[in-house]
Formats: C-alpha cells, sequence, structure tokens
C-alpha cells in the first residue's frame, strides 16, 4: 500500500479534504456548489490495474483537454496525515515515504503534496489552474486522488477522482468536487460554475473509460 497527503496553507479554501464527507452533497463548505458523478467502467483486476495506472498519470486531467506544465514532486517525505476510508471515516494517520515515478515523458506521477499548473478551455470556458494534490492513495482496490486549487482558476475549491474495484469484481470511478466562484461572471452566473464541472467530469470519464469511449 502506498498513501501520502498533504496539507498546508497554500491552498485557497478553508476545508481540504471535504471531497471525503460523505455528506458533501447536502452541506458543501459555505458558497460552494457541489458535484458528484460515479460510473461503472468495467470489471475485473485488470481493468481496474490499468485504470489506476492512468489516473495516477494524469490521463484524465489531459483527457478533459488540460495541458500540464511544472508539475512539482513535493519537497522531502510525504505523510498520511487525515486521510479517510470509503464512508468517509478518517484513517489513522501514519508515515510513508514512496519513491516518485515517471510517465513516459517524464512527468511525475500524481503523489501527495505535488503542485502542477494546468491550462486549457473545457465546455469553452477556461480552465487555467494551479493545483496541489492533498492526498493520494493506491491501495490494492482503491486508487485515486484529491486535488485542490491553489490559485489563477475562476472557481475555488478541491476535487477527488477514486477507482474502486468492489468485491463484486466491478470497477467504479467517482469523481466528487465543489466549487465556490471566484471570477466575477462566475459569481454572477453560478451556472457557468456547473457547465464548467460537468465538462470536466465528461473529460475524466472519457479519458479512463473505454466504455464511456463505445458509446459516445
Amino acid at each position: 500500500m502506498r498513501r501520502g497527503s498533504f496539507r498546508d496553507d497554500t491552498v485557497d479554501y478553508a476545508a481540504v479534504g471535504a471531497t471525503q464527507a460523505p455528506d458533501l452533497m447536502q452541506y458543501p463548505p459555505e458558497r460552494s456548489i457541489p458535484a458528484e458523478q460515479a460510473w461503472r467502467i468495467g470489471s475485473g483486476e485488470a481493468r481496474f490495474r490499468s485504470a489506476g495506472e492512468a489516473l495516477l498519470s494524469w490521463t484524465a486531467q489531459r483527457g478533459a483537454g488540460l495541458a500540464l506544465s511544472d508539475v512539482r514532486p513535493a519537497a522531502g517525505p510525504t505523510y498520511a496525515g487525515v486521510s479517510f476510508d470509503p464512508e468517509g471515516v478518517p484513517v489513522a494517520p501514519s508515515r510513508s515515504e514512496s519513491d516518485v515515478r515517471y510517465d513516459a515523458d517524464g512527468t511525475p506521477y500524481v503523489a501527495g503534496g505535488t503542485t502542477v499548473r494546468v491550462a486549457g478551455r473545457v465546455g469553452g470556458m477556461r480552465a487555467d489552474a494551479e493545483l496541489r494534490v492533498i492526498f493520494a492513495v493506491d491501495e490494492p482496490r482503491r486508487i485515486g486522488f484529491a486535488i485542490g486549487t491553489v490559485g489563477d482558476s475562476v472557481v475555488s475549491g478541491e476535487e477527488s477522482l477514486m477507482l474502486d474495484w468492489h468485491d463484486n469484481d466491478e470497477v467504479w470511478f467517482t469523481v466528487r468536487a465543489f466549487d465556490a466562484p471566484k471570477a466575477s461572471l462566475h459569481r454572477l452566473f453560478p451556472a457557468l460554475t456547473r457547465r464548467r464541472r460537468r465538462a470536466l467530469f465528461s473529460g475524466y470519464l472519457r479519458a479512463i473509460s473505454p466504455l464511456y469511449k463505445t458509446s459516445a
């Protein structure tokens, strides 16, 4: 098992880790718009492993039309701080160190404390931002991470992208997020934030799930 998390005051929102709260959709952080979607993307260990490898190498973000730059792993060891199980219950902290992994282009894989800049347009709207990985999970039946805004975004908030390989052999991909509009246009028209989020979710699924590609 590899589990890493990171938390400091550089993210631009207070409710760090709130994407793991079981009642996110009913009680989102103040002034934020919550979103959640889950899809069955196949069955079996091979599907789970291949989707997990894609997820931790930023395939979802790239598939949503975002270009990555300035990907910087956390300096020093990572800590397992406050992490959560699938029911949102805090997991006791522990300390772990893991080697930095790189994809074929030399981009570091997702890990707790990694910062990254993304740029692009999603659903016709700007999606530039500096982001930080709050925690990353790589376990026998669960793989994923949460990432939060540091700055330069039209919204402030967090999203988590998680893969679960259930006991019935099904593999599920769940994305949860909360976005507080920052740009004046998004504050005036909250529907823009919701549309932007729907476009991001669709891009993530299209990148991770061959079933979605087949049906599109």
